[in-house]
């Protein structure tokens, strides 16, 4: 099946074969046409299955067959997305993909100036994209009007409601017209999804590309048991003796983030960090940084890392593994990105045990073990309670509130 079978017209399809596609992907196969058939979608599919065209592409589509002129501060379509780089990376794609198309899109999000923004928004958009936070701040401020939305994105809803938006997500959608298409994707299910699936979408297609809460099977997952204090020198070796490149490194904390980057350059490796401490400049340098080769570790939280696209990205490891077993999936998910292979490796201490196995139940498998030489744990260490930065957690397998 080519995208030519799928209902798009001549500038869309232009658009993609500019970029280089030719055959849609399992996800953008099922969820096209039902998009364009006026429907709502629910829609389970994991990082890097093109999920971000299967909604982007129907809803230039429908954008374009209904055109309508512009008024000030009005929007017709709205993607609500978990953090400024997904929306960036949203934005990015609807920009490449409609640009043979006269319609108009910005993206907002904190951390940079809201009067360009507001002046953007003044002129009325045909398609935004937009994190929950900033997109209120606007309501508030009367700059931008959202009672003509027709169509609304929920992106990756899951992690929304995993950073503490739930709140802000219902005072939008009580803004916003009964009568409108609604497409939510999310990576997992988890019973508070299901909630606001039920009463967010009417009459909804599911559309499912991989099992619930499972990990892509082009990735290669890989458990190394070692002490805590040698966790930085067992990352140092593994990328210098496997001449790694390209490597994301997860940490629990903003500062541990901080801390393992000034290491890792300290040890002779290029590595920068990327959390929400840091400012949108900063975060956009370090990312384009990693992206070009530049540098060669980029270090950061569950948070940061959400809309982190890089199609061949073939390391991630898992400094710390997450208290929460769901952001094992998303985690990993960022290699292994439509068909490509890649390596997801965990340095796991004693005191994580408890989260791999409910890593293990979640995902309904069992993560290979490999000890490194020189790297043997101390069979005699008594695991101790992890500190988050803000508190203790047990594994969880949903949501856990604000972060």
């Amino acid at each position: 099946m080519s995208f030519t079978t799928l209902g798009l017209s001549k500038p869309i399809l232009n658009a993609i074969k500019d970029e280089g596609y030719d055959k849609p992907t399992p996800i953008q196969k099922k969820a096209i046409p039902v998009v364009l058939e006026g429907k709502d979608v629910l829609g389970g599919a994991q990082t890097g299955t093109g999920k971000t065209a299967s909604f982007a592409l129907p809803l230039l589509q429908l954008l374009s067959t209904k055109s309508k002129k512009r008024v000030s501060k009005q929007v017709r379509a709205l993607i609500l997305t978990p953090t400024r780089e997904l929306a960036a990376q949203v934005g990015e794609s609807i920009k490449t993909y409609g640009k043979y198309l006269p319609l108009t899109s910005s993206i907002i999000f904190g951390g940079v100036g809201i009067n360009p923004q507001k002046a953007t928004l003044r002129k009325g958009l045909d398609l935004l994209v937009a994190t929950p936070g900033r997109l209120l701040d606007h309501v508030g401020q009367g700059t931008v009007d959202l009672s003509h939305v027709e169509y609304l994105v929920l992106d990756e809803a899951d992690r929304m409601l995993d950073m503490g938006f739930i709140h802000d997500i219902k005072k939008v959608l009580a803004i916003l017209p009964k009568k409108k298409q609604t497409l939510l994707f999310s990576a997992t299910f988890s019973n508070d999804i299901k909630k606001l699936a039920d009463n967010l979408l009417n009459a909804p297609v599911l559309i499912e590309v991989a099992k619930r809460n499972a990990t892509a099977k082009d990735i290669r997952q890989i458990v190394h048991p070692v002490d805590k204090t040698k966790k930085r020198d067992l990352l140092t070796h593994l990328i210098k003796s496997e001449k790694w490149k390209q490597v994301l490194v997860f940490t629990r904390t903003k500062h541990g983030a901080n801390r393992l980057s000034k290491q890792l350059v300290m040890d002779g490796i290029s590595s920068a960090a990327i959390h929400g401490n840091k400012s949108q400049g900063a975060r956009t340098k370090a990312l384009a940084d990693f992206k070009k080769g530049s540098v060669s570790v980029l270090v950061a939280t569950d948070i940061a890392a959400r809309g982190i696209d890089i199609e061949q990205l073939p390391n991630v490891v898992n400094f710390e593994l997450p208290n929460i077993s769901e952001d094992y999936v998303h985690r990993i998910g960022r290699t292994g990105r439509a068909g490509n292979g890649g390596i997801a490796s965990s340095l796991v201490c004693v005191d994580e045990l408890e989260y791999l196995r409910g890593i293990e139940k979640l995902t309904k498998q069992k993560i290979n073990k490999v000890t490194i030489k020189g790297f043997e744990p101390d069979m005699s260490i008594k695991p101790e309670p992890i500190n988050n930065g803000r508190r203790n957690n047990k594994p969880k397998n949903r949501r856990a509130g604000r972060r």
